[in-house]
């Protein structure tokens, strides 16, 4: 072997090791996440209006796959069952509440959320809300699976919350029956739509209410594409999404909260929200950042 020859092959190993460990800092299994969100997002789950015949298969999933990453029950099961009126209708529901127990602080919780509810089914269409939320329930997933080989330090509650769209009712009950005491919930870390961005940009509101949030997040290093811009939370010129999605629910108890989300793109709320108008890498990227926001509160603390 020649020398020219032994620099190439010494060169090609170390690209080789940097994208095997590029694709190794995931933490997680991109082909899973992207099968899930496909799933979820697919006709047969009808959209998963709370209550329907769909978001109660969407349930039943959730529970399946909790139970597949070695999640405990918060309490007896992983459900959550709660009633309510909306619009003088009777609607059943029903949270999907896992646990992981921390390692070092175990009487200190955040909790993980996504909706898992949606649209269903209008005038014929089924609506899957590809990124309003399947997007942030197969984070959730996500999370689960990482922390399997990663124990985090504080004990964490991963919830699927449901009828976010009928007025965030899930997250009120929870936070209003909430098994934990309120005291011992340090962070909510609430994710809605973050699987499609034009511009690349993700935006994590609730910095404005928490010092130590707003230093973290300005400190923090962008992982790929991804712009991580702090708003939306009353102090720009942008819209206020403090009580846009769960997250409001821990707020109004003042728990500390960071609400990670993208702009409304064209397909919000309409039939078209499907998996083939995601946008896989920046997807990735975005679950990849989220990881890393979490994994640094859980080492600093709040």
């Amino acid at each position: 072997m020649n020398l020219k020859t032994f620099f190439y092959c010494l060169f090609s190993f170390a690209l080789l090791h940097v994208l095997n460990a590029q694709k190794d800092s995931l933490a997680f299994n991109e082909d899973l996440l992207l099968m899930h969100l496909k799933t979820l997002s697919s006709d047969s789950f009808e959209g998963r209006r709370t209550g329907s015949d769909g978001g109660i298969k969407t349930k039943k999933y959730i529970i399946n796959q909790f139970h597949s990453f070695g999640l405990s029950p918060l309490s007896k099961t992983f459900e959550q069952s709660f009633s309510f009126v909306n619009q003088k209708k009777d609607y059943q529901a029903t949270n999907v509440i896992g646990w992981i127990r921390g390692s070092e602080k175990p009487d200190s919780y955040m909790v993980i959320s996504a909706h898992y509810d949606h649209e269903g089914i209008k005038n014929g269409s089924v609506y899957n809300g590809a990124d309003d939320n399947a997007s942030g329930v197969c984070a959730l997933f996500t999370f689960a699976e990482y922390f399997k080989n990663n124990p985090p330090k504080h004990s964490v509650i991963l919830a699927a919350f449901d009828a976010e769209e009928l007025g965030l009712c899930g997250s009120k009950y929870y936070v209003e029956n909430s098994i934990i005491p309120l005291h011992k919930i340090k962070l909510n870390l609430n994710m809605d739509m973050i699987s499609r961005s034009d511009d690349n940009e993700l935006f994590v509101v609730g910095t404005r209410y928490n010092e130590n949030l707003k230093r973290l997040i300005l400190n923090f290093k962008t992982i790929g594409d991804i712009k991580l811009i702090a708003g939306h939370d009353g102090e720009d010129q942008k819209e206020n999404w403090t009580y846009s999605s769960d997250h409001a629910s821990f707020y109004r108890k003042n728990i500390p909260f960071l609400y990670f989300g993208v702009a409304d793109h064209k397909d919000y709320h309409q039939p078209t929200d499907d998996f083939e108008n995601i946008q896989p890498k920046f997807y990735m990227e975005a679950v990849n950042t989220i990881i890393s926001v979490f994994k640094e509160i859980d080492r600093v603390g709040l």
